[in-house]
């Protein structure tokens, strides 16, 4: 491997006035790219394997939907308060807290024999990636050089994203194979081998120099609470969180209905609608990639107060109109495939932004934005749901909040130019 120095003497020596950018060494964050995989892998996994979870532990599958919603409302409210304990105490500390707390949760969903144990086991697994989730965002926007930050957020929501891709096949091969306790032997048994991994390339806290910063700001002095709600105190951050939440209203509330939509368009079957998950996965993946590129290159240029949020709002209000009303099955599947990139590449987009704009709030900013996210999905998902037609409501909400979230991203983006 060359060294940063060598590639600058060897730039110099071809006659080139600046050295070179350190480059992005995706293997430095292995560990933590890997807990990402296993993260975008449990979140999808339950899904596909209620009816065979159902009929094991005796009840029905509505029942057994439940532990969906453990995870994912645990997460949502536990999230801010842990990415503070993150803020505070450092991100080596927390991710592995999280990792071990995952494997635990996993080995305890495995031995669960009734529902209420299965129930318990999810939300301890919410509580865990809330821990780790928000540590692992601080800590690649505190250590990945500037010139390929997006870049490193884009690959590890990348990666989250390869989890539905790829991981939840994988389980449910896995499980027709072994049963579906053998799905969560297999993510603790990966957890482990991340979190030893982490626990190597994850310095304390006291060598990282960025993770001081909040220890001298305003959220130390305060109380929790108000520590929590730091982030909303700063004016950027918070037109941010609104345009999340106005954003995945229109994304993840209009997905909600989007099996049902494609089944009422096109008829599709179950298998097929399976195969337009992975398409799903893949345009996120995609797009992830793609908003770090760019979002590299536009700040490269000198365009840092330029975040692309309005863009992806633009190109997710014509992906879901395309799915939803374009004539035929394969312009509508093309509609998803542009929905999700826009998708994938505003997630990234909004990382990269709450990493860089408030240091002090770096994790506790994560957090909210994935508490906003859900936040922003019940109520797309109500407001769609409020439509006797899906079809038609899914079309309408959806381009709609898309459009609004596109115009409060150009406020952010006016905001960090008069910041800036």
């Amino acid at each position: 491997m060359v060294a940063v120095s060598d590639v600058s003497d060897l730039t110099e020596r071809a006659g080139r006035a600046l050295p070179a950018p350190e480059p992005l060494r995706p293997l430095r964050y292995a560990g933590v790219f890997a807990l990402l995989f296993l993260f975008g892998t449990e979140t999808f996994l339950v899904s596909p394997l209620l009816p065979t979870i159902a009929d094991s532990i005796g009840t029905t599958e509505a029942a057994a939907a439940s532990t969906v919603t453990a995870y994912v409302l645990v997460y949502a409210v536990c999230a801010p308060f842990l990415g503070l304990l993150s803020d505070r105490f450092g991100r080596r500390r927390t991710l592995l807290a999280g990792g071990l707390l995952f494997v635990l949760s996993n080995a305890a969903a495995a031995l669960s024999t009734d529902l209420t144990q299965l129930v318990l086991s999810r939300a301890l697994a919410g509580l865990a990636a809330a821990a780790a989730g928000p540590a692992i965002w601080a800590h690649i926007a505190e250590t990945a050089p500037e010139a390929v930050r997006g870049r490193a957020l884009g690959l590890g929501m990348a990666l989250f994203s390869t989890g539905q891709v790829i991981g939840v096949p994988l389980g449910g091969v896995l499980t027709g194979a072994a049963g579906w306790r053998a799905a969560f032997w297999a993510l603790a048994t990966g957890t482990l081998a991340a979190v030893a991994l982490l626990a190597r390339q994850v310095v304390p806290a006291r060598s990282v120099p960025a993770q001081a910063v909040p220890v001298q700001g305003g959220a130390v002095r305060g109380g929790a609470v108000r520590a929590v709600l730091g982030a909303w105190r700063e004016p950027v951050l918070r037109r941010a969180l609104l345009v999340n939440t106005a954003f995945n209203a229109a994304n993840l509330g209009a997905y909600t209905f989007l099996g049902a939509v494609l089944d009422r368009r096109f008829g599709l079957s179950v298998p097929a609608l399976g195969l337009v998950g992975v398409l799903v996965g893949a345009g996120s993946a995609a797009g992830s990639l793609l908003g770090g590129r760019l979002g590299d290159r536009a700040r490269t240029a000198g365009r840092t107060g330029r975040p692309l949020l309005a863009h992806w709002g633009l190109l997710l209000a014509a992906g879901i109109a395309l799915a939803t009303a374009g004539p035929g099955l394969p312009l509508s599947l093309l509609g998803v495939l542009i929905w999700f990139t826009a998708s994938g590449a505003f997630v990234t987009d909004q990382q990269t932004l709450a990493g860089t704009v408030a240091p002090a709030h770096r994790a506790t900013s994560s957090a909210w934005l994935t508490s906003t996210m859900y936040a922003g999905t019940g109520l797309g998902a109500w407001a769609v749901g409020a439509f006797s037609d899906v079809t038609r409501g899914a079309l309408l909400v959806g381009t709609a909040l898309a459009l609004a979230a596109a115009a409060g991203a150009w406020l952010v983006t006016h905001g960090l130019r008069r910041q800036r």
